[in-house]
């Protein structure tokens, strides 16, 4: 009887993770099954450039997992049951993407946060009570797994800020990119776009829309100092593209409520906006902290060096979704530069476990941040292990050209799960496959290391 391996999610850190257990083991041996709402995988790094007008590359999954024996299922999942080991899901019918009208929100238990559903995403909201529960409504379906790996990322976080899940727009998903992507489309000229956050998110979608449309007024609400993790020579340059491409700052400046034509700052500052980008940071989606998994209060699965959960061996958790230590013992943050490493070690444990193989012992670090600052400028900050900016920067066109490259490596990395190197399909046994099941196998850290640039 095939080994049931079943995939949620199908960004950056779940189409790796199927990808690279086909190549890892015999198709004889195991059967794999990626779940995902849309038939196509989204660059979700590239969201600020979609937003603005540009158009990517269709990188459909037929054509990406063609050949491998991975099953793509076009569904939307409802709910996991880890103690019954099934998950519900709702058939997409292969209706592929949201409308950019949609608004269909997911609220986080408990934190209040508003996240709207990108690509991979869950359509129900999560019960209060912790059970799992299959969706009511007909055509749900159960699928039975033996090992299972979520990977169902994150969605944009309004932080309960009063009117953001009403008046403000996200782009974290492909649907809230074209949204927003129509509506400065209608935009005339000098209407200001306020983009709220300063982090890499809002760095790059305020100099991605002021350089795409000169004829608008683009202004930056940051809680802190604008770029005041980056090194003196990464924050005098990220100044210089600002001022270069007329961007007003507004600095040390905490959002507390969102209108239709304005931001409200708590110093009692009424910014005037004809449109609010909010990009303020990324909460997990509801359905793992609706299950008896243990979870962080933001929903995050604890794991162990391997990506597996803590409490439940046969379920592995990667990207966003993943509570995931690093170096200093500090949270890895979300995002596609933590994520990818996550993939890589889970599926070569799983590969491990399965077929008696050695298990992973590679802790993840950092090494630079990349940045686009339009299409023209970048900015390369380089780091500690932990994440910490040093004095090295690169900026300008050099920089930007390196980002660039990053993003496309990491596409490539999706559609390549073991980076182009040989591999050989190992056979799984059944006595190993039990023993991964009951969850004897533990895994330690050493020194070797991933390095995942970071890009936002």
């Amino acid at each position: 009887m095939q080994h049931r391996i079943i995939v949620l999610g199908a960004g950056y850190t779940g189409a790796i993770a199927a990808g690279r257990l086909a190549k890892r083991l015999r198709r004889e041996d195991v059967a794999i099954t990626l779940v995902n709402a849309e038939p196509d995988f989204v660059e979700r790094v590239r969201m600020h450039q979609l937003a603005t007008g540009q158009d990517l590359q269709p990188r459909p999954f037929s054509e990406m997992f063609a050949g491998t024996g991975v099953e793509l299922r076009l569904a939307k999942v409802t709910g996991v049951d880890v103690d019954r080991k099934t998950v519900a899901v709702m058939d997409t019918n292969g209706a592929g993407m949201t409308p950019p009208e949609s608004r269909a929100g997911l609220i986080a238990p408990e934190s209040g946060a508003s996240l709207i559903a990108p690509e991979s995403g869950a359509s129900l909201i999560a019960p209060e009570s912790g059970a799992s529960l299959i969706a009511p409504e007909s055509g749900a379906e159960e699928l039975a797994y033996d090992t299972l790996v979520y990977a169902l990322g994150s969605g944009w976080n309004a932080q309960g800020v009063p009117g953001t899940a009403e008046h403000a727009y996200e782009i974290a998903s492909r649907p809230g990119a074209l949204r927003l992507r129509e509506r400065l489309a209608r935009l005339d000229a000098g209407q200001t776009v306020v983009v709220v956050g300063g982090g890499l998110t809002g760095l790059e979608a305020a100099t991605e829309i002021a350089e795409a449309h000169p004829d608008l007024d683009v202004a930056l609400v940051a809680r802190d100092g604008l770029g005041d993790w980056l090194s003196p020579k990464g924050r005098e340059h990220l100044r210089k593209v600002f001022g270069k491409l007329g961007i007003t700052v507004h600095e040390h400046a905490a959002v507390t409520g969102v209108e239709a034509d304005r931001v409200a700052t708590a110093g009692g500052t009424a910014i005037p906006a004809a449109v609010t980008v909010w990009t303020t940071g990324f909460a997990v989606r509801p359905i793992a902290k609706a299950t008896t998994l243990e979870v962080t209060d933001t929903g995050q699965i604890v794991v162990d060096g391997t990506m597996r959960s803590v409490s439940h061996p046969d379920v592995y958790a990667v990207g966003d979704a993943a509570m995931v230590m690093g170096p200093g013992d500090k949270p890895l943050r979300m995002s596609c530069a933590s994520g990818i490493p996550t993939a890589w070690q889970a599926t070569d444990a799983i590969a491990a476990r399965l077929t008696g193989g050695k298990l992973p012992n590679t802790p993840i670090r950092y090494f630079n941040q990349c940045i686009s600052l339009g299409r023209k400028e970048g900015l390369i900050q380089y780091v500690t292990a932990d994440d910490r900016s040093v004095q090295v920067v690169l900026t300008g066109r050099l920089a930007a050209v390196y980002k660039e490259l990053v993003c496309k490596g990491a596409a490539w990395g999706v559609a390549n799960p073991t980076l182009g190197l040989p591999t050989r399909r190992r056979r799984v046994t059944r006595e190993q496959a039990a023993a991964g099941a009951a969850g004897s196998s533990q895994a330690s850290m050493s020194t070797v290391t991933w390095s995942p640039e970071r890009i936002s």
